[in-house]
């Protein structure tokens, strides 16, 4: 076996003696041959079975002869959209273009179109009519079936329905994706693949799948249509059967005698399964033709980091984990992952710095209980939400013999943790040996964690801890850092405008980031992506676990108010703090006491922009005398040591210069 990149000229694919791919690979991500990405393990994965693949990376979709590098595949063509769905990789949760793709050579935006799936696909219906299809990815797995569309505000089709392909692919798919090439290969028809579990398929005819396997219809597309309840209650449905042991096949019906038909989910992998994907022959960078373009951003991050498990038990309603790599967490061997760390160490780009161990949640290593790799997750019951489920078993020990074992490595300087750490995992673990060597020896002075919120019936809906139980991890992290005598500190990842969060919520939120005295440099506004509880809440105004109605602002002002509450010391953000502050009735905040957000002063001019405000003191600075006056210098030193200025100066410098 040749070890080298896949194919992505006819020149490459004759330089390994081919005369026809099996499959060709369209992807709208430049080609980057590593574990991290989607298409590069779904490859890798058909090589090690004997398939032939070829790449076609960000064809040019206004030109019909880009996908026919390669000629027609012998099987079919796979098409996925990239590591991110097209429309968020595109634009910013205010709609706005975004100015880089860190998934494109240099990264340049703009190399992919909008709904790339949709668009690859007929692309290739157009000349190659009759080949399959199979799509995959994360873009089609969250819109398997039916969905909120927050770019066009409207409920959109199955993506199988608007592509025009004969397969999809859902979830990480690499048991799926063998079988319906080994089918393929057999001369079974595309249309006739109707049996292989992790798939959606086309359908005339779902009597069978009823009454033989207990198929559940849900709401007609016609009829999410008609009533966002029904797409409320029909997502609930989908949500409660994602599980590969409890989930049974749903149907969704388009206009009179069209069905897609989602079976259920592929069953989660054993660990030697895992480490055998995970140490296929990658190259473990980007294909080399990209050099000269400046490389592609996105290997920076995870060229240098071990994904050790994947999937997520931690139920979280903004995120669309349970309907991509499900709930049942899956590991790699701790002999694995010493290989491939041996084997970076190796690169002569390698600087001794492991960048991450961990996988959706880091410190997950095991499913939630021993029940779950024989009779699944259970449908109506979360693992750590809103308590720890007496079942779960907490437990660290496993993780912290790897990291124990990596950062023994010779030239291994520092093994970092950069995943998500579930706070509250920590906290139930009674053993704190885990934050002990985390804060010793695995963060580099900040570690990043997701409280998202501070109100109790906003972590509600968002499927997060109370409050209380944060706090408690911020007393444990305190503790450990002065036992050790380290001076580190939290940086707390924040969501304003989600559903649930009103006015007085982001308040609650700005006073929380006032008494921490951090202020957050990054902060998410809510962004509806497909597939998840909150885009539900967004789009239906009710929780779909229960029907009852939740606060939603769809108005953009209002979101922006609620953003710039929690980063209230930024002179840009006065205007919209003060206004948002005064419509809350909260004038109290309006001062310049220690409790205040911010000092009284006329709002300027609503348009005025940060760049003018730096314009204005540039020059201002550019006019000021060189040697002022004695009598000016009086005053400025008299304002400075003014009680209410240094209240000012406290509230704005209070930790923050520490914390920098």
């Amino acid at each position: 076996m040749i070890h080298d990149f896949l194919p992505i000229t006819t020149e490459d694919m004759k330089r390994r003696g081919w005369e026809q791919p099996d499959f060709v690979y369209v992807i709208g991500d430049a080609y980057v041959d590593h574990s991290s990405f989607g298409p590069a393990i779904i490859s890798r994965v058909l090589e090690a079975h004997g398939y032939k693949v070829a790449i076609i990376s960000q064809p040019d979709w206004k030109d019909e002869k880009s996908i026919t590098t390669f000629g027609e595949p012998r099987l079919g063509f796979l098409v996925s959209a990239g590591n991110m769905d097209s429309m968020v990789n595109h634009y910013t949760v205010s709609k706005k273009h975004r100015k880089n793709d860190a998934y494109t050579p240099g990264g340049v935006a703009g190399k992919r179109p909008d709904y790339a799936t949709v668009v690859y696909c007929n692309l290739i219906k157009r000349t190659y009519k009759n080949t399959p299809i199979i799509i995959g990815g994360i873009e089609a797995s969250l819109r398997r079936l039916g969905h909120y569309d927050y770019w066009s505000d409207k409920m959109k089709r199955s993506v199988l329905m608007d592509s025009g392909a004969d397969l999809l692919i859902y979830g990480m798919g690499e048991l799926a994706i063998v079988e319906v090439a080994d089918a393929l290969n057999a001369g079974i028809a595309v249309e006739d693949i109707t049996f292989v579990r992790g798939t959606v398929y086309k359908a005339k005819d779902v009597t069978s799948v009823i009454e033989n396997e207990k198929g559940i219809c849900l709401p007609d597309f016609d009829e999410l249509l008609q009533d966002k309840m029904n797409y409320a209650k029909s997502f609930l449905v989908q949500y409660n059967n994602t599980d590969f042991a409890l989930g049974r096949p749903l149907i969704e019906k388009y206009g009179e005698k069209r069905y897609v038909v989602q079976n259920p989910a592929q069953r989660p992998l054993t660990m030697m399964e895992m480490d055998d994907i995970y140490e296929l022959p990658y190259m473990n960078n980007y294909h080399p033709s990209y050099e000269k373009l400046g490389g592609v951003p996105a290997i920076s991050e995870i060229k240098f980091s071990l994904t050790s498990n994947r999937g997520c038990y931690g139920g979280c309603s903004f995120c669309a984990l349970t309907f991509h790599q499900g709930r049942i967490v899956q590991a790699r061997s701790h002999e694995s992952l010493i290989r491939e760390a041996e084997g970076m160490i190796q690169q002569s780009d390698f600087k001794g710095y492991i960048h991450d161990v961990g996988g959706p949640t880091a410190q997950f290593r095991r499913p939630a209980c021993d029940k779950q790799m024989k009779h699944g997750a259970c449908a109506h019951k979360q693992c750590l939400f809103p308590k720890p489920c007496e079942n779960l078993k907490v437990d660290h020990s496993d993780y912290i013999s790897l990291l124990r074992k990596l950062r023994k490595l010779p030239g291994v300087k520092k093994v970092f943790v950069r995943s998500g750490v579930r706070y509250d995992y920590v906290v139930a673990d009674k053993d704190k040996t885990f934050l002990k060597e985390l804060c010793k020896y695995h963060v580099s002075g900040q570690l990043r964690v997701a409280p998202e919120h501070v109100t109790d019936h906003v972590l509600d809906l968002m499927g997060k801890p109370g409050s209380d139980i944060y706090q408690k991890f911020v007393q444990q992290f305190e503790k450990v850092n002065k036992e050790e005598h380290l001076n580190q500190f939290i940086v707390p990842y924040l969501i304003s405008s989600h559903p649930g969060s009103d006015l007085d919520d982001a308040i609650a939120l700005a006073e929380s980031v006032r008494d921490m005295g951090y202020m957050p440099e990054q902060v998410q506004d809510f962004y509806p992506t497909p597939s998840t509880i909150s885009t539900v809440m967004y789009y239906t105004g009710v929780d779909p676990r229960n029907m009852k109605k939740v606060y939603v602002t769809r108005n953009p002002h209002e979101k922006a108010m609620q953003r710039a509450l929690i980063q209230y010391r930024k002179p840009e953000n006065y205007n919209l703090v003060k206004e948002a502050l005064l419509k809350a009735g909260r004038n109290d905040l309006i001062g310049f006491g220690p409790e205040c957000l911010i000092p009284p002063r006329k709002i300027t001019e609503k348009n005025q922009s940060k760049n003018q405000l730096k314009n204005q003191s540039k020059n201002q600075s550019k006019n000021q005398p060189k040697n002022q006056p004695k009598k000016r210098q009086n005053q400025q030193q008299n304002s400075r040591n003014n009680p209410r200025n240094k209240a000012r100066k406290h509230l704005y410098s209070y930790k923050t210069l520490k914390n920098s």
